[in-house]
């Protein structure tokens, strides 16, 4: 039987003040599913799912049948922590139902992934510069946190790295290592993770510096699994790494700007994903407003510019690919659009397809066939 593909989107319900200073009044009533034509790109609103605090970032186990999302708050009931929540996923209609949460120990959760056998979560919280993860019982429900990792140091942005800012956590394809991007200390922590425990130790090489100031945030893996990608937000560049699967170890192979020669104003990049077929990797800009395009070359893994595109509103946060890499999907935070763009498979250019779905304060844009 065909399988539909479903869009589900995070938004900010409440008010929430950023590291920039910045307070945002979230406008979004929770999680939204949409229906997305296949053959358009256009969205269509299957549900919404109220009652939800600043579900910011999302995330799906392996199977499709559970989705987790971080509760993006600085407190919760009176102690200084975020939450993480678990829902079913109903396989006919894409509706979520609400499981349970559990405190993530740290502020701010803002980014949660699933580890590729399903067994645990794990969660970067980014105020407090933490990392948490969490079993997830028979049900899809959460456990409570089994292991949690400080990070501490500081860098030289004094307004956004006083401290340390975990801002994403991500496993490799083998599931073996985690990575961490830190903006508050200029680092990519990496740890091992053990798949049947849930437990994390620091790896043989701890970590990767980057430049200073640069504000590491995203970071992905090409899909043949030797090469990665990361995106700064302080300094506006993305690093293609070469990977060893084997140690857990990152190489810096290149640095590239995402900005256009000539623009001088403020920006802030924020997403970054390579297409399912590896040709090519995308960056999101705040503050240029666009999608910064490169060619991925097989052989080296270095990147080369192919273009920008202006995503059709304000602050995209998020964007998305979807699973057959034949549309993206921007995520304009400030504006409450997504817009939908078309990829060129053989230049890696995304043209809009006209189809722009108004969502309030849209942070976290997921993708997947049910």
């Amino acid at each position: 039987m065909a399988k539909e593909l479903f869009v589900y989107v995070g938004t900010y319900t409440l008010p929430i003040l950023f590291g920039t200073g910045q307070v945002l009044l979230g406008k979004g009533e929770g999680i939204y599913v949409y229906h997305m034509d296949q053959d358009s790109g256009a969205l269509e609103l299957v549900s919404k799912l109220t009652g939800v605090a600043n579900p910011s970032f999302l995330a799906f186990d392996p199977e499709r049948r559970f989705l987790y999302a971080v509760n993006e708050l600085k407190t919760f009931e009176g102690k200084p922590t975020g939450t993480v929540s678990a829902f079913l996923v109903d396989s006919e209609t894409g509706r979520l139902k609400f499981l349970n949460k559990k405190i993530t120990h740290g502020t701010d959760p803002c980014y949660v992934t699933v580890d590729k056998t399903g067994r645990y979560v794990l969660v970067a919280n980014y105020a407090s510069g933490s990392v948490s993860v969490f079993p997830i019982l028979g049900d899809g429900s959460l456990g409570d946190a089994i292991d949690f990792v400080q990070h501490s140091g500081s860098s030289v942005n004094p307004k956004r790295q006083s401290g340390p800012h975990a801002h994403a956590v991500v496993l490799d394809e083998a599931n073996r290592y985690l990575f961490v991007p830190d903006l508050g200390i200029d680092k990519v922590m990496v740890y091992k993770f053990d798949s049947i425990s849930g437990k994390l130790e620091p790896n043989d090489e701890p970590f990767v510096s980057l430049r200073p100031g640069a504000g590491p945030r995203h970071m992905t893996f090409h899909p043949s699994g030797r090469y990665a990608y990361l995106i700064n937000e302080l300094d506006s560049t993305v690093v293609a790494f070469a990977y060893d699967e084997r140690h857990g170890t990152l190489k810096e192979i290149q640095t590239a700007t995402t900005l256009p020669e000539g623009f001088a104003d403020t920006n802030a990049c924020a997403d970054i994903h390579v297409s399912p077929s590896g040709e090519f990797v995308y960056g999101s800009n705040r503050g240029h407003d666009s999608v910064v395009i490169y060619k991925i070359d097989q052989s080296s893994g270095k990147i080369s510019y192919v273009g920008h595109e202006p995503t059709g509103g304000r602050t995209p946060r998020n964007f998305g690919i979807d699973p057959t890499g034949r549309f993206l999907l921007a995520a304009n935070q400030d504006s409450d659009t997504i817009v939908a763009f078309s990829i060129d498979q053989q230049t890696g250019k995304i043209s809009p397809t006209g189809h722009a779905t108004k969502v309030p304060t849209p942070v976290c844009i997921q993708m997947v066939f049910i």
